[in-house]
């Protein structure tokens, strides 16, 4: 019916995009210090006479949230009540840019729409059936039974979606195949599922982890961390800042933390676009070929997200020689189809490679009708 964002909340020109089917787009730019400011101008929108999709917010009867970290306690979704609302708000200092904002968004739908019911869907839920020898971390064990530091991995409804998805789409059994996921956007990670269940994930503690991403480092020397603040003087919070959005693509290439820009910085002779790009492709091959020996082989590789999706030069890159593996790609097909479900191996490969559009909304919606109907 319709679908929309709001962005830059805290910010004098926030901005409310509403795009109701059939009608013009709406968008205001207005302040909005925060999400209950911002929930309220969605419900206006959608109940406007002009450019609103329902007469009355009665028409409502859900609301479902994504939450990106359900720490332990989590292993799907869930209705939300008190003790759901106590153990997201016990993950603030483990999640703190994403959980309260989270928080933020159910205490506001119960401000505005205090009889309808709410559900919960975790980034991190999908990832519960990792392995204690896949999610400990190689520091002493005292910092995970104290502090539950740990691999969570995020992306869960992704790469949930998606397995399921391709699996279809290629007649697979996805409780008796291997397959490993690729979401690949501005955020990114890797996902080995093996019968149907998440047996590892390229994401760690925190999304940071793993690829290079648009702003995010990835994985990285720990000790690197260390000794840029003991030269520097640099704080805990700049580093940290540092990271997350002054590095990955836009830090290596100097540029942009937009695949696009990459690609075409590259084109035009631009060596650290060059370099940024191909850490990318690399780091998403060594996750493929850990991740194919992990499992002990692999019947598809799927590719989904902003770039996996519409991005080809970067597909291609990555599934190219890789033969040994067992992926043969048709270059043409894969060049020449984006933002589209398609096979792109050959139809010899004895491993599949699929790109395969994701709706993490859809999965969202599903869940919280199914769980309130």
């Amino acid at each position: 019916m319709a679908k929309g964002i709001v962005e830059r909340i805290g910010h004098d020109d926030a901005i409310l995009t509403h795009k109701p089917v059939g009608k013009e787009k709406y968008e205001i730019v207005t302040t909005i210090l925060d999400h209950t400011v911002g929930i309220d101008l969605i419900l206006k929108a959608l109940t406007d006479k002009n450019h609103g999709v329902i007469n009355d917010l009665s028409e409502i009867s859900a609301a479902g949230h994504r939450v990106a970290h359900g720490g332990e306690f989590f292993k799907g979704s869930a209705i939300v009540d008190e003790k759901v609302k106590e153990e997201i708000t016990k993950l603030f200092t483990i999640a703190p840019l994403h959980n309260p904002a989270s928080m933020k968004g159910i205490n506001a739908i119960e401000k505005f729409l205090p009889n309808i019911g709410q559900v919960v869907v975790f980034d991190t839920a999908f990832h519960q059936t990792i392995a204690p020898e896949n999610f400990v971390f190689g520091i002493p064990y005292s910092f995970y039974t104290d502090q539950h530091i740990r691999k969570y991995g995020f992306h869960g409804t992704s790469h949930k979606f998606v397995a399921d998805k391709a699996c279809k789409l290629l007649g697979l059994d996805i409780n008796a195949s291997k397959i490993i996921t690729c979401h690949l956007g501005s955020g990114a990670s890797i996902a080995a599922v093996k019968n149907g269940k998440c047996v590892d994930t390229s994401m760690g503690f925190s999304p940071q982890d793993g690829l290079l991403m648009g702003t995010r480092c990835g994985s990285i020397d720990p000790s690197v961390i260390t000794y840029i603040m003991e030269t520097t003087g640099m704080s805990t919070k700049e580093v940290n800042d540092m990271i997350n959005k002054q590095s990955g693509l836009q830090g290596v290439s100097g540029v942009s933390n937009d695949m696009r820009d990459i690609v075409k910085g590259m084109k035009e002779g631009n060596e650290r676009c060059r370099i940024a790009f191909t850490i990318f492709v690399n780091r998403v091959k060594k996750f493929i070929g850990e991740y194919t020996a992990i499992m002990n082989g692999v019947d598809a590789v799927v590719m989904t997200g902003g770039i996996g999706e519409n991005d080809v030069n970067s597909r291609v890159a990555i599934l190219k020689d890789m033969e040994f593996f067992g992926i043969s790609i048709d270059e043409n097909i894969c060049r020449n189809n984006s933002g589209v479900d398609v096979i792109l191996s050959t139809p010899e490969s004895k491993v599949k490679a699929i790109a395969v559009t994701t709706d993490e909304e859809f999965v969202i919606a599903s869940d919280t009708y199914n769980l309130l109907k």
